[in-house]
């Protein structure tokens, strides 16, 4: 993994027109090819900062420096809710980016079902959104995320609405990916053994207003495994990670935004 900066927010704030302020003077920076997990109360500004990053809203002080160029830079973003077209098929939800720039069907074909097969999906091209699993939506969102090949890919809370089973095995598929690709992630959850088991670096966030409060390094080569989910070590970080999240949440006055 590179040491080199690919995103770096020097003093971000931001507040709302409402006044609430959800980030102030945030600072944080992240390498290439960093998996980094954003963990904390509903409130505490993690959406807000995959926002800002992604360009969906504006700083209202300091600054989101970038360390490659424009041309370089290629975001994708999960959202929570696969957010499928329910009257298109999965291989039309998947070559939805592509068609938004212009690209023709035929020549995006390659690269829809390449998305596909990365997730594990090449064989339900046809089907549609209400005969899927909530896992099987959510690995088709994905897909349409990679369809585009970033570099950099923003997920926020993508797996908060499965159950446990395929809550695990997204995240051994998605570090499998990881290792294919190397992207720069940035990974938002409410879930601390999500992001112990994803993560290179977990940053745990206070609210009122939001600010990160502790960094943690979870130095645990990859790829991991069972093993790794079983071990004392990875009990270990997940109690450090819940210590410094119990903390926060009593210093803040967990006002949501």
């Amino acid at each position: 993994m590179s040491n080199h900066p690919v995103i770096k927010l020097n003093q971000v704030s931001k507040v709302y027109s409402n006044g609430t302020v959800a980030l102030q003077e945030l600072n944080l920076v992240i390498p290439e090819s960093q998996f980094v997990s954003l963990v904390g109360a509903s409130g505490c500004g993690k959406s807000t900062v995959l926002r800002l990053i992604a360009g969906l809203g504006s700083v209202s002080s300091g600054t989101i420096d970038w360390g490659i160029t424009t041309a370089q830079r290629k975001l994708a973003f999960v959202f929570q809710d696969a957010a499928l077209m329910p009257w298109a098929t999965v291989r039309e939800n998947v070559y939805l980016p592509l068609k938004l720039v212009g690209m023709s069907p035929q020549h995006s074909h390659i690269l829809v079902q390449q998305a596909l097969k990365l997730v594990g999906l090449e064989k339900f091209v046809n089907s549609y959104p209400r005969e899927l699993s909530g896992g099987m939506k959510m690995r088709v969102s994905i897909a349409r995320a990679l369809v585009t090949q970033p570099n950099i890919l923003l997920m926020d809370e993508p797996f908060g609405a499965l159950d446990e089973i395929t809550r695990s095995k997204l995240n051994s598929d998605l570090v499998d990916l990881w290792l294919q690709h190397r992207w720069t992630v940035v990974f938002v959850t409410h879930n601390i053994y999500e992001a112990v088991y994803l993560s290179h670096r977990v940053l745990v966030m206070g609210t009122s207003p939001g600010r990160v409060v502790a960094d943690i390094n979870i130095d645990v080569p990859f790829p991991r495994g069972e093993d790794f989910r079983t071990s004392s070590l990875y009990n270990e970080y997940c109690r450090e990670v819940s210590q410094h999240l119990a903390t926060a949440m009593r210093c803040g006055d967990m006002v949501g935004f």
